[in-house]
C-alpha cells in the first residue's frame, strides 16, 4: 500500500516483505520476491479493494502531478517514490513540460538501483538514497540540491509513504520541518492510508511483518500534515474522488486513501 521502506539507509533485507516490493507485485510489477507476493496476497485478502486503491492512487498522482505542473511548478521532489511504476512522475510532468526537474527519494536500495537504471539517460532527474525520518537530511543532501533549487517553487510528494511512520516518529514535525524548506509558491501533494471505511485490522497485521507497519490514520488525522499550506478544492478527499478526470471506478466508496494538494502561500 505504500513506498517507503522501515530500515535504515543502505540496508537490504530480504528475509521480510518491503512495503514498496509488496506495492509493486500489487501493481503487476516483477520487482519482488516470494516472501513480498505472500504478504500482498494475504493483504488482498484481509483488504478486498486494495488493488482497486492502489490504482486508484496511482491515478491520483498522475492528476496532482498535471495539477501543480499546470501551475507553473518546474521542480518536484518525490520522497518514498517507491520502485518505478510507469508512467513515472517524471514521465508525467515531462508529457506537459520537458523541462521539469525531478529528485526521487526513498530509503531502499533496491529501489534506488532500478530508478538510477531506468533514468540513466535523462539529465533532468536524479535519484537519492535517503530516509523520510530525516527530513533535514533529504533536503540538505548534495543530489537533492544538485537537482532542486529551493528559492523557486517545489512540488514535494509525499504518496502513500506517510502511513509507514508510526507516531513515535513523529510525522507530523517530518511533514513541517520539510515544509519549512520550501519557499512560497510550492506545493504539497499526499496520500496516506485509512480505515475510516472499514475495519482494517488484519492489513495492519501483514505489515506487523513488514520492515515498516501499516499505521493508518482518520481523515481529521491526515489534514493535520496540511498545515502551513492551503488546501486547494476540493479539499482531502478519497482519491478518485480527487479532480477525477474520468468516472471513480466501481467501489470506489470503500477506497481506503485520501489524497490531497495544498498550496504554500507564504
Amino acid at each position: 500500500m505504500g513506498q517507503d521502506g522501515g530500515y535504515s539507509v543502505g540496508e537490504i533485507d530480504t528475509s521480510r516483505p518491503h512495503p514498496a516490493r509488496i506495492y509493486d507485485y500489487l501493481l503487476g510489477g516483477k520487482d519482488n520476491y516470494e516472501v513480498d507476493r505472500r504478504a500482498g496476497d494475504e493483504l488482498a485478502a484481509a483488504a478486498p479493494e486494495v488493488h482497486i486503491g492502489l490504482r486508484a492512487n496511482r491515478a491520483f498522482l498522475r492528476r496532482a502531478v498535471r495539477y501543480v505542473v499546470g501551475r507553473g511548478v518546474r521542480q518536484i521532489l518525490d520522497v518514498g517514490t517507491g520502485l518505478p511504476t510507469s508512467p513515472n512522475v517524471h514521465e508525467i510532468a515531462h508529457g506537459l513540460a520537458p523541462d521539469v526537474r525531478v529528485a526521487y527519494v526513498d530509503n531502499d536500495p533496491i529501489v534506488a538501483a532500478h530508478a538510477n537504471a531506468l533514468l540513466s539517460s535523462s539529465g533532468a532527474t536524479s535519484v537519492v538514497l535517503a530516509d523520510l525520518r530525516d527530513p533535514r537530511a533529504v533536503v540538505n543532501h548534495p543530489e537533492v540540491r544538485k537537482a532542486i533549487d529551493f528559492g523557486r517553487p517545489v512540488a514535494l510528494l509525499l504518496v502513500a509513504v506517510l502511513h509507514f511512520l508510526t507516531d513515535a516518529e513523529k510525522p507530523e514535525q517530518v511533514v513541517a520541518a520539510l515544509r519549512e524548506a520550501l519557499p512560497a509558491g510550492s506545493f504539497l501533494v499526499l496520500s496516506h492510508a485509512t480505515e475510516d471505511f472499514a475495519d482494517r485490522s488484519a492489513a495492519r497485521a501483514v505489515y506487523s511483518k513488514a520492515t515498516a507497519t501499516l499505521n493508518l490514520r482518520s481523515r481529521d488525522e491526515i489534514e493535520r500534515f496540511f498545515d502551513g499550506f492551503e488546501l486547494v478544492e476540493p479539499g482531502l478527499a478519497q482519491v478518485p474522488f480527487w479532480r477525477p478526470d474520468a468516472p471513480p471506478p466501481p467501489r470506489s466508496g470503500e477506497i481506503g486513501f485520501y489524497g490531497g494538494v495544498a498550496h504554500k502561500t507564504a
